[in-house]
């Protein structure tokens, strides 16, 4: 069985024993060095050749963060798991585009760690349960600001227009249930397919039903 090479990387002797003891507990994981700072994590890096590098953010020197870069551009094969105390928002999304293959908070259990380790590995992303959770409420958030944005520019008449629309009426139904002649209604419709940079009204009610016009509405 190939035993996961691992390099640990963090400024404190403490904390690098104490993973060090907590890996060695696992069959398929081997520590295979140390270093404490980023310069020489990389030296140890290129010496090792580690399947995956354990990564402290904060160290003396250059940043876990400019360390995690370098590795993930010269030595792809040596995937790198941020360990770190730091629950921000931040932090995560500059280790995700530094090239890190997960994100772990020094708080959780070992076995998320532990867990973080092995998916990394096998090329998956690593992160533990509480990050997840971030990156999740995150994404819903940016979804909702995203929706928000959707009718942005659109007048409380033009919504009005745009939800019959959605739901298939003529602009002579349109205007009957919004007491305006046909004209104002086409002079709407053609508008908001203007704003919205949209051709006709099959795309309008297309657009009206994946942005949830009617959440909208209420």
């Amino acid at each position: 069985m190939h035993r996961i090479r691992l390099l640990i990387v963090d400024d404190h002797l403490v904390v690098r024993a104490g993973l060090r003891s907590l890996l060695a507990e696992e069959p398929d994981m081997e520590v295979v060095s140390e270093a404490d700072s980023s310069e020489e994590a990389l030296i140890q890096v290129k010496n090792y050749a580690p399947d995956v590098v354990i990564l402290d953010i904060q160290l003396p020197g250059q940043s876990g963060l400019e360390a995690c870069r370098e590795i993930a551009a010269n030595y792809p094969n040596s995937k790198v798991v941020i360990l770190t105390s730091y629950a921000n928002q931040s932090f995560l999304h500059q280790a995700i585009r530094a090239g890190a293959s997960g994100y772990v908070l020094k708080k959780v259990g070992s076995e998320e760690l532990v867990r973080a380790i092995r998916a990394a590995y096998n090329g998956d992303n690593a992160f533990d349960t509480h990050t997840t959770s971030q990156m999740v409420a995150r994404l819903k958030k940016l979804e909702s600001m995203m929706e928000d944005s959707a009718f942005n520019g659109l007048s409380q008449r033009e919504m009005d227009v745009l939800s019959l629309v959605a739901e298939g009426d003529g602009n002579k139904e349109i205007g009957q249930k919004l007491n305006l002649t046909e004209t104002t209604v086409r002079n709407y419709v053609s508008n908001i397919l203007s704003k919205l940079d949209l051709r006709n009204r099959i795309e309008l009610a297309t657009y009206a039903v994946n942005h949830h016009l009617k959440d909208h509405m209420d």
